[in-house]
């Protein structure tokens, strides 16, 4: 519109082209600013709700906090006692997702967690650090009740490896050395040889001043949980609980992963929560869950001879992990047929 009624214009002899072409040089000098300031009000508009969500978390007040009194946490090798405990994620439920639970876990014993999804395990796993407390009864750590002791003690003492393991944007030795910033470089490869990551950090760009993707992106399954078990290492917790560490490993490496868990798991306490046998068979004691209670106890081979349900977890277990190879073969087949 512009150039044609500014080419009228020309011919009716009111401007000269020399002046349009000005113009339509100041238009699109004038346009270019506008459209940066249209993104640059979107962009302000984004970081304020992005700022406002920051400011809620981190005005938001801990639920759990130290106690009046609260007493540090004494020497000790590192017993768990579950004595007679009921929880529920809501107030008043019905049917609690722990029902009276009486667990012992001795200085040093590797225990395993099994059961069918919602049986309570990963729940026990959160009350011995105390990210919840308990309903009734009561959890000890080295026979003081977790409630009575300084939270931050109570969790630098516990060392958990998650299924979905957590990475930071940061170098492979910050991530590693996370609870332990200051810790020396040899601490640090000592953690890492100890946990089977040594050898695929030194080859990576940089070692372990690689900068790491965002949830370390660029790494394997197997590679991102031995990070993170190197990091559990370093801090070297008084308790280790491994909740599901190898379930996200594809199960051919799984061997890898197995290796450098018997090693740390050795003289340590450990609670695994697992459902795969290679898992479940470092450990020394097997603890079958059910509805929030205990049902059945003994070694892998024990009740794997004895116990129907147990055999029948596992079995639901392996199903899963074998819909789960068909699928990521399928989406790889896919993928080179693309």
């Amino acid at each position: 519109a512009v150039l044609w009624y500014g080419g009228h214009q020309v011919v009716q002899g009111h401007l000269t082209i020399g002046e349009l072409l000005a113009f339509n040089v100041y238009v699109a000098l004038l346009i270019w600013p506008l459209r940066m300031l249209g993104m640059l009000i979107a962009q302000a508009q984004r970081a304020v709700a992005s700022a406002e969500r920051v400011h809620e978390i981190l005005a938001t007040a801990p639920a759990i906090v130290d106690k009046p009194g609260a007493v540090p946490l004494p020497p000790g090798a590192g017993e768990v006692r579950f004595d007679h405990v009921t929880f529920g994620y809501v107030p008043g439920a019905a049917h609690p997702v722990l029902d009276g639970l009486d667990l012992l876990v001795r200085p040093g014993e590797a225990v395993a967690l099994v059961g069918a999804t919602g049986c309570g395990k990963t729940t026990v796993a959160r009350l011995i650090p105390r990210f919840y407390d308990v309903v009734s009864g009561s959890v000890k750590l080295d026979g003081v009740d977790v409630r009575e002791l300084k939270v931050k003690e109570l969790r630098q003492a516990v060392g958990i490896v998650f299924e979905d393991t957590f990475l930071f944007t940061d170098s492979v030795r910050a991530n590693i050395a996370f609870a332990q910033p200051d810790a020396p470089q040899e601490r640090v490869e000592w953690a890492a040889r100890r946990a089977g990551a040594h050898d695929f950090i030194v080859e990576l760009p940089e070692g372990y001043d690689t900068l790491m993707g965002e949830r370390g992106f660029s790494l394997s399954g197997g590679q991102r949980q031995r990070i993170a078990l190197a990091r559990a290492i370093l801090a070297d917790p008084r308790v280790l609980i491994l909740d599901d560490a190898t379930s996200s490993v594809d199960p051919t490496k799984e061997h890898e992963i197995s290796a450098a868990l018997a090693d740390v798991m050795e003289g340590r306490t450990t609670i695994v929560i697992a459902h795969r046998p290679a898992t479940i068979a470092l450990a020394d004691r097997v603890v079958l869950m059910d509805e929030g209670k205990v049902v059945a106890e003994g070694t892998h081979e024990e009740l794997l001879a004895t116990n129907a349900t147990y055999r029948h977890v596992l079995a639901q277990a392996a199903e899963r992990d074998a819909a789960a190879e068909r699928d990521a073969a399928a989406m790889a087949a896919e993928d080179v047929a693309v």
